[in-house]
């Protein structure tokens, strides 16, 4: 009988430890591969890099088409960027025109 009692002992001192031990594997487990963990941390933070390169993109693109249109908004519109945008969609040079070709591809502005 004294071994069984032994063992009973040893059983119930065993389970608040191994209790403890899951529950602390269990937060370890969670804090490097649950939702919020470090890898998922990771993996935000590289999107969050790309998002602020397209973010950059977008607002140099944003950027350069202010300065296109800049020169044809209504209380003043510049003469220059006038002509410029109306022979470009006419497609039309005037015979005095010095005309410099550009690499293809290439956007001036």
């Amino acid at each position: 009988m004294s071994i069984v009692r032994t063992l009973k002992r040893a059983a119930v001192a065993m389970v608040a430890p191994t209790l403890f031990m899951a529950l602390t594997g269990y937060f370890c487990w969670n804090a490097t591969r649950g939702e919020h963990g470090l890898k998922n941390y990771a993996v935000r933070q590289a999107q969050l890099v790309g998002a602020e390169r397209e973010l950059a993109a977008a607002e140099a693109e944003r950027d350069m088409w202010e300065t296109r249109t800049a020169g044809l908004r209504d209380k003043h519109v510049d003469p220059d960027t006038l002509d410029e945008r109306a022979r470009a969609m006419l497609n039309l040079a005037d015979p005095s025109d010095i005309v410099v070709p550009y690499a293809a591809g290439k956007n001036l502005y």
